[in-house]
């Protein structure tokens, strides 16, 4: 069955949060220097590429990675194609989302470049949540860096989807992927303290 990687690569210059800490790898022991092995060490936001979001990034007292269900990260999933819209409304959901969906997968096309920054995405309208959570929907992702405007301080979709306990995966890349159902693994790392993660997301072809 085909796989479709929808992870943004990550190295040297891929475009973060202005201001974050950039990416970077290097070796912390060579061969030459160890005798028997390279070994390297990654700096970077937690925020960089393809991750998910915790509670605890918007809420002080939200969940940390680790105690998030990795059951929400696996499973069938709608990826719906969005990309003639300026916001994701309710009016865009009524009619599009099927019945049972649990996972849906926003595909918007809206960051052509991803080398660098986007100036402004499609975001997730907060007044579309409680139809998502009526849908039974546990669990968003989006082709972008984030579920609200770049430039909010409120963030409040990132917020009502924490009042309704859905998930938030950020930073897919979906240009190849068509409209339907898939299987979605895009598991966190078992980080401690941390308010994210990154993923390694990817969607399997349903049999037929």
């Amino acid at each position: 069955m085909k796989l479709f990687d929808i992870s943004m690569p990550l190295y040297k210059g891929v475009p973060g949060w202005p201001g974050d800490t950039p990416y970077s790898f290097d070796l912390a022991w060579t061969k030459e220097d160890s005798g028997s092995v390279n070994v390297g060490k990654v700096e970077m936001s937690i925020h960089t590429g393809t991750h998910v979001d915790a509670p605890y990034h918007f809420e002080d007292n939200g969940e940390k990675v680790i105690e998030l269900p990795l059951e929400r990260y696996v499973g069938k999933a709608f990826v719906m194609d969005v990309t003639s819209v300026k916001e994701i409304t309710l009016e865009h959901l009524k009619n599009k989302l099927p019945n049972g969906t649990t996972r849906v997968l926003f595909k918007t096309n809206c960051w052509q470049d991803r080398t660098v920054f986007p100036k402004q995405i499609v975001p997730i309208s907060s007044e579309a949540v409680p139809f998502l959570k009526s849908c039974g929907v546990k669990l968003i992702g989006v082709d972008m860096p984030s579920v609200d405007p770049l430039d909010s301080k409120e963030l409040r979709a990132h917020h009502a989807l924490y009042k309704h306990n859905i998930h938030i995966l950020e930073g897919l890349v979906l240009d190849e992927v068509p409209e339907g159902d898939y299987e979605l693994i895009a598991l966190p790392l078992p980080l401690q303290d941390a308010d994210g993660s990154p993923v390694r997301a990817i969607l399997k072809e349903l049999s037929k």
